[in-house]
């Protein structure tokens, strides 16, 4: 069957080891690419003169929270939510430009500068791409965030009377938080893409899931951020203690940071602000360089004919070529030059 022409195909059609359903969709064919949108409850709109530049090509993944997907179109086109869309998404141009409005305000956006859509609160929306543009998107469900916005206010996981979050629709790409979202959202989608991904990588999904939501909800301006960002409760050092305790314990487990502000019996706004005083980093970042250091006194530990691999893919770490360039910066050698060490 023709790649580009290919049946119909279903959005949660394949699965791996980390992120559960893979989307892969490609078709030339105008009313296979308008069934499939409206499949995923989308509206799309393409003139008969546009029609024959179509090459509508969708690859993506699943986590538990969020969604990260390619979207190329081949010709200009309009796609429009359906009132039943109810998540955030993170509009990323790759190439081309993309035109919205939110409440009568024009925006347009390009590869420097995103778009983030609360659809929540902003209803349905309509997006106009230009002919051979492309964007990447992070969907990020609205459970995830809601919750995740509760952990960080000390709240109760349960949500349903908070008011929906409303972020600030532009979004910088090019400097900060904006330009971290989309590395590694390019590198996340690159890793599923080739296969460099396993069932050892369960905890590096949820740290860059936490990621993306926790960066958005610390850095980018929403209806919360004033609350988020407000004077802090007083907090004592075993609070923090309690944090890297548990932190500790579970380096080889998923570790979520809802999981470590439950251990900390703190609100999370609380435990990141303190515990930057205390550690000078974030709780995630912590448990990051935990991990690290794990995984030097495992292989200090370990015999010569042991695998550096399974060793590092034990403590969370997904992809070798990133996890040995890290290893070598912290630590001055590569992982099987410590392993040769045998302790």
């Amino acid at each position: 069957m023709d790649s580009r022409t290919g049946a119909f195909a279903e959005p949660k059609a394949t699965f791996s080891a980390l992120t559960g359903p893979i989307v892969t969709f490609r078709t030339c064919d105008l009313e296979r690419a308008v069934d499939w949108l409206e499949h995923v409850n989308f509206r799309f709109d393409v003139t008969r003169r546009h029609a024959r530049q179509l090459d509508l090509a969708v690859s993506g993944f699943y986590l538990p929270h969020s969604y990260i997907g390619l979207t190329r179109y081949g010709a200009r086109a309009a796609i429009e939510a359906t009132p039943r869309r109810d998540d955030y998404w993170i509009l990323i141009p790759v190439r081309g430009r993309l035109a919205t409005s939110v409440r009568g305000q024009e925006f347009l956006c390009d590869p420097s500068r995103g778009f983030v859509f609360s659809y929540p609160t902003m209803g349905p929306s309509r997006m106009d791409i230009d002919a051979g543009g492309g964007r990447l998107t992070v969907v990020l469900f609205r459970q995830g965030v809601e919750r995740q916005l509760a952990a960080l206010l000390g709240r109760p996981a349960d949500t349903r009377f908070m008011p929906p979050v409303e972020f600030a629709p532009a979004i910088d790409l090019g400097t900060g938080y904006g330009r971290n979202i989309a590395r590694y959202a390019y590198l996340a989608l690159g890793d599923v893409e080739r296969g460099g991904l396993s069932a050892h990588t369960a905890v590096a999904g949820s740290v860059f899931e936490q990621f993306i939501i926790t960066e958005l909800l610390l850095s980018h301006p929403h209806n919360y951020s004033r609350a988020l960002h407000g004077p802090a409760p007083s907090i004592v050092p075993r609070d923090v203690r309690r944090a890297i305790d548990y932190i500790q314990a579970h380096l080889g487990d998923c570790v979520r940071l809802t999981d470590i502000i439950e251990a900390a019996g703190v609100p999370g706004r609380t435990l990141f602000k303190h515990f930057e005083n205390h550690r000078g980093v974030s709780p995630m970042r912590y448990l990051r360089e935990a991990r690290f250091e794990k995984v030097r006194e495992a292989l200090l530990r370990a015999d010569p004919q042991d695998n550096v691999t399974e060793i590092a893919m034990g403590l969370g770490f997904s992809h070798m070529g990133r996890f040995a360039v890290e290893y070598r910066r912290r630590f001055g050698e590569c992982p099987s030059a410590t392993l040769r060490k045998q302790g």
